[in-house]
């Protein structure tokens, strides 16, 4: 569904906590991987969740905004009706208890690599299409500057003992990135630039090795 822009998060083991803890399994499907995803059903990224369950441990939704307006509980049989009604695939909610995740449990991205991209597009590019867990601001880090960086480890903060990722490797893209955020709707110049700029990578997937609270405003620092 639709990412949510947050001032702090706790960097556990899984990843971001709280993150894609839930997810709509399409009841029909027998293949591989049954989740419903926006790739599948785009008006996903239209969806809102929001609230906080406050017995869970780590922050997690307790409703969803429709695209209609309405504002149903999760875990209520109307949204999962009204999402099959509108996929046209009947669904059924999951609670998942470490996530579902691509290459690895973090994504990572700079503010170059995103400004890079919408540049060559010919495009204002969102922050939020890439869907990243951390958006890095970089000033003289060329764009696609994190493909250096795989291998390495970023730690957050001003002291070494502070929550830390390796940085594994380069984030391979699918249609995703070229869905807006704010409408659904695909503009397929921009996986087209990533391809030709970059081999489809943009950004680097990463695994916690050290936890901790992160903040907006953090210091990153990458070494070896």
């Amino acid at each position: 569904m639709a990412g949510q822009s947050l001032d702090a998060a706790v960097l556990g083991w899984y990843g971001l906590a709280g993150d894609r803890r839930f997810a709509f399994r399409r009841v029909d499907d027998r293949g591989g991987f049954p989740v419903l995803s926006a790739s599948r059903y785009p008006e996903l990224l239209l969806y809102h969740p929001h609230g906080l369950d406050e017995s869970a441990g780590e922050p997690l939704p307790t409703h969803v905004r429709t695209p209609d307006g309405r504002d149903l509980e999760l875990a209520g049989e109307e949204l999962a009706a009204a999402i099959s009604q509108r996929s046209g695939l009947r669904v059924e909610l999951l609670r998942l208890r470490h996530g579902i995740f691509d290459e690895g449990a973090v994504s990572v991205i700079t503010t170059t690599t995103i400004a890079g991209i919408g540049r060559e597009a010919g495009l204002d590019l969102d922050r939020r299409r890439f869907r990243a867990n951390v958006v890095v601001e970089t000033i003289d880090s060329p764009p696609f500057g994190e493909d250096a960086w795989v291998g390495r480890t970023m730690r957050f903060g001003d002291t070494k003992e502070g929550p830390a990722l390796s940085l594994t490797i380069p984030d391979e893209r699918c249609m995703m990135i070229n869905l807006s955020p704010d409408t659904a709707e695909q503009d397929a110049r921009v996986m087209k630039t990533v391809v030709r700029l970059n081999g489809n990578n943009a950004g680097v997937y990463a695994t916690p090795v050290a936890c901790g609270r992160i903040a907006l405003g953090d210091r990153v620092w990458v070494g070896s």
